[in-house]
């Protein structure tokens, strides 16, 4: 992904006040990070909504604060789904030479075989996997291709990932991402009516006599 910049600036308006940002186009946010005072900015709005949905945690940005060029991740995004804006986000400015651990997402692709031929169910596990590395070697996303899972039991684990150099893993090789697992019908549970028995036919009788005996 080419290198992302977003303009900020410092912002004085904390509080209910940033309302008045966002009418204005602008959305609040705050950066902090390692030896970094947290510091409130405000951003084009209309820009990062192009850009946010399709940045992951492992999304390295470059934050143009008032001209001076922090290294950054995106650590929080709030959003108002009703109205399908920004409202709020987080950045965590780091170091280019010292290395980062964060969480990289997963993106799944390909269809399974095991759908089609066993009608299977996959089951994902995990949807990010822990890893360290210099910001400049994150990955964006780790692709899983489901079209090796062929029949049921089979399943994909942390270890089968190609994982780029400079890139340490540290989730567990051994945990499962997604599994191939069969499915199960319900079978609905059929009742047999119940027979009557003579014991039931003498009390139905016996209460059939005294509601007859007490109308009288």
């Amino acid at each position: 992904m080419e290198k992302v910049v977003f303009k900020a600036t410092k912002r004085t308006l904390v509080g209910k006040q940033v309302s008045q940002l966002r009418r204005a186009g602008q959305l609040p946010g705050v950066i902090y990070g390692h030896n970094y005072e947290p510091t409130p900015i405000s951003l084009d709005a209309h820009i990062i909504g192009q850009l946010l949905p399709h940045m992951t945690s492992s999304s390295l940005v470059t934050i143009n604060l008032d001209g001076k060029e922090i290294p950054a991740l995106v650590r929080e995004k709030q959003k108002n789904y009703i109205k399908n804006i920004y409202t709020h986000i987080d950045f965590q400015a780091i170091s280019l030479t010292e290395t980062i651990r964060t969480e990289v997402s997963i993106h799944f692709h390909g269809l399974a075989p095991a759908i089609k031929n066993f009608s299977a169910a996959i089951v994902n596990n995990m949807d990010t996997i822990e890893v360290e590395a210099l910001p400049n070697d994150l990955p964006e996303r780790f692709d899983v291709d489901l079209s090796v899972l062929e029949k049921i039991g089979d399943s994909i684990h942390v270890r089968d990932l190609v994982i780029p150099a400079g890139v340490t893993v540290l989730s567990d090789p051994s945990e499962m991402i997604a599994v191939a697992t069969a499915t199960h019908e319900e079978v609905e549970e059929v009742v047999a009516p119940v027979e009557p028995t003579l014991e039931s036919e003498v009390i139905e009788k016996h209460k059939k006599e005294e509601e007859e005996e007490e109308s009288k």
